[in-house]
């Protein structure tokens, strides 16, 4: 096909430049950027209207006239990414763009169709860098470089019930758990909690088996999927123990799928997206205990998440322009946005909206939804600022091997087939996946 499409190209041409086997470089010959009333046009597409973005976007055009950024908004999801898919692989689109979960990034950074922002970041005097988390944009670099730019993340806690754990005679360390040690736990803290009451006490409650298996994995994807050699590990002893742990923790009512009530489960996965920690974690028990997720392997650290991720394209005629955005956007003006969703990329904005919250909870004006002050101490603001500037993971879970682990391990769940065929089922089907 690309002889074909050379040959047409010279025939035509019949000039002494050749045509490049780059389709990308090309269109990015052939594109001018576009200027209107004196303005350069920048164009933003977005999935969802946002209103972070459309602050940033004045405030931005304020600090530099010169630029007109325009933001472009899909709101059906699938439309959205289809359409952007189709415009990046025709070297054309938008020239920053969101990032969703359906966009095959990886084939946009090995096709050199998105910026990688290293150099541009490297190169920046405006920015911030000794406040800039450097270890969260690490975690999420592809190949090695800065393609996508986080807006926020988020964090997955584990979180345990304070007045239970605290009253018992059961020691947790959290450090070194791992499941096995969970079932041990919560069945010592089930047995004390429920003596001499009528209440019924559930490790973990609400979600079925394969839901916590699929939560599981993808908290610890790198255990079992290598997306380098592009090689799974679900017919692995510790992926058929992990299923078998799970049914063993369902059959002795260690875990249930019936929605517990706060009061009756001692331990609760919660997705903080607010440096506002209060709310989150208080909703779910009284007096919550921050813990680290029971271990998979190697994996240690609290795992976070992009909750949004802009990207430039690469033969955009206005890189540079585009970079001047997304600078800003790291900037302190931006960061503080009251807009802005989840944690913040600079530390200094975490940590003054910490103790802003925290003089709040001592003067009493800061109160939940149903009037009642929150009690929190200094010890557990100490401990949750710690964990903010603590150790990161990230895992990219691919939602499409998620999919699969949950729909064949309900095989084994139901009791249809052995853990050991499931695993060689989702090992079989993940590998073909992984290679096509």
């Amino acid at each position: 096909m690309k002889k074909w499409l050379g040959m047409i190209c010279v025939g035509i041409l019949m000039t002494t430049t050749a045509c490049g086997s780059g389709g990308s470089k090309e269109l990015a010959s052939k594109e001018k950027p576009v200027i209107k009333e004196g303005k350069t046009i920048v164009t933003l597409s977005i999935q969802q209207p946002s209103q972070f973005l459309q602050t940033a976007e004045k405030k931005f055009e304020e600090k530099y006239p010169d630029i007109d950024l325009q933001i472009q908004t899909t709101e059906d999801y699938e439309t959205y990414t289809k359409t952007t898919n189709t415009a990046l692989l025709s070297g054309k689109g938008p020239d920053i763009f969101e990032i969703t979960g359906r966009m095959p990034i990886d084939d946009f950074v090995s096709k050199k169709l998105l910026l990688d922002m290293d150099d541009s970041m490297e190169q920046d005097k405006t920015l911030n860098k000794s406040d800039l988390k450097m270890n969260v944009l690490e975690l999420l670099k592809v190949n090695g470089g800065m393609y996508a730019m986080p807006l926020g993340f988020g964090m997955s806690l584990f979180v345990g019930d304070g007045n239970v754990i605290k009253n018992s005679t059961v020691k947790i360390d959290d450090k070194s758990w791992n499941w096995n040690t969970f079932e041990e736990i919560s069945k010592q803290l089930i047995q004390q909690a429920e003596k001499g009451g009528k209440k019924q006490f559930y490790g973990l409650a609400y979600y079925p088996a394969d839901s916590h298996l699929t939560g599981m994995v993808a908290d610890n994807y790198a255990e079992f999927v290598d997306l380098t050699a592009k090689k799974a590990k679900f017919d692995s002893p510790e992926f058929v123990e992990l299923m078998q742990n799970i049914k063993k923790m369902f059959d002795e009512k260690v875990m249930t799928e019936e929605l517990a009530k706060t009061d009756n489960q001692l331990f609760s996965h919660v997705n903080v997206t607010s440096v506002d920690f209060i709310g989150g974690l208080y909703s779910h028990f009284e007096n919550p205990v921050l813990l680290q997720q029971p271990h998979i392997g190697k994996s240690e650290g609290t795992r976070i998440f992009p909750l949004s991720q802009i990207a430039i394209r690469a033969n955009s005629p206005v890189k540079d322009e585009a970079w001047k955005f997304i600078s800003f956007l790291l900037s302190d003006e931006a960061q503080s946005l009251q807009e802005r969703e989840g944690f913040s990329l600079l530390a200094s904005v975490d940590d003054k909206k910490l103790n802003e919250i925290q003089e709040q909870v001592k003067s009493g004006t800061y109160k939940f939804l149903d009037g009642k002050k929150a009690q929190v101490s200094d010890e557990e603001f100490t401990q949750f600022k710690h964990l903010v500037h603590g150790t990161y993971r990230s895992e990219d879970a691919d939602a499409k091997v998620l999919r699969m682990i949950s729909e064949d391990s309900v095989f084994f769940f139901s009791g249809q087939k052995s853990a050991e065929e499931v695993a060689k089922l989702i090992q079989n089907k993940v590998t073909i996946y992984l290679n096509e």
